[in-house]
């Protein structure tokens, strides 16, 4: 059976990711910063095995520690020492124009969003099986500005992380491992303090803009991701796939 390591499964897009994957017959590893929350009992509804890590993406000096948590829940839980399918998907959402930005700020996201992704992965490579998938978020914001230079800094990481993800590709490939990312467009979770998933006027603005005619949810993503790992798309990889229904097209 097919196993999952999911950054941030607890919510948003990554529970929609670990739902998804399954109800698509995938057991799944996520990890959490604070409160693993209710992702893993949803799982074990759907009739598969779920492990539950805490994990600070940004906390380099953890990773050598986590690794080997990782390979001891995968010996307890399935008796194995690797798993087929990793999914970069932590993440946090600080806005403020390039004139707003601070040192701090900007910190934080290159530690989260790229150095950690970068880092991360590099670690979990001898643990990622021949053959295996790696999935990392990109956001539709690395093609189109949000209008209101919010999120030049955030951005900037995903664009980092499209460019990595394409050398990352070229140097698994002769283990037959696929690298792509995946890039959302507008999404109605918590980020950014929950506009999208809560204030209507923003939704509709947003999904004005979209060819059809909505922002996203959650499990739209999921299925993107889903689809990705588990049916036989292997001869995709090092590419970007926007899941945004034609935003800004």
């Amino acid at each position: 059976m097919p196993i999952a390591l999911i950054t941030g499964g607890n919510r948003g897009l990554g529970r929609s990711c670990a739902l998804a994957l399954a109800e698509a017959g995938v057991d799944i590893v996520y990890t959490y910063r604070s409160d693993a929350g209710t992702t893993a009992d949803e799982i074990a509804k759907l009739g598969r095995t779920a492990a539950t890590l805490p994990l600070q993406v940004g906390a380099l000096e953890d990773y050598d520690a986590f690794v080997a948590s990782l390979r001891t829940t995968l010996r307890e839980n399935w008796d194995r020492d690797d798993i087929d399918f990793l999914v970069n998907n932590a993440g946090v959402g600080l806005g403020g124009s390039i004139a707003q930005t601070t040192i701090e700020d900007f910190d934080t996201m290159m530690n989260v969003h790229f150095r950690g992704v970068y880092f991360l992965t590099q670690k979990l490579l001898p643990v990622i099986a021949d053959g295996g998938r790696i999935i990392n978020f990109s956001t539709g914001l690395a093609r189109f500005t949000d209008g209101n230079n919010t999120y030049s800094a955030y951005a900037s990481m995903k664009g980092a992380i499209e460019v990595f993800t394409r050398y990352l590709a070229q140097e698994v490939g002769p283990r037959g491992i696929t690298a792509n990312v995946v890039a959302p467009g507008p999404i109605g979770t918590e980020f950014g303090g929950g506009a999208m998933r809560d204030n209507a006027a923003v939704r509709e603005a947003m999904g004005n803009r979209a060819a059809l005619g909505r922002i996203g949810e959650p499990e739209d993503i999921g299925a993107v991701v889903a689809t990705l790992l588990t049916n036989p798309v292997g001869w995709i990889t090092g590419q970007r796939i926007e899941a945004s229904g034609g935003t800004l097209l």
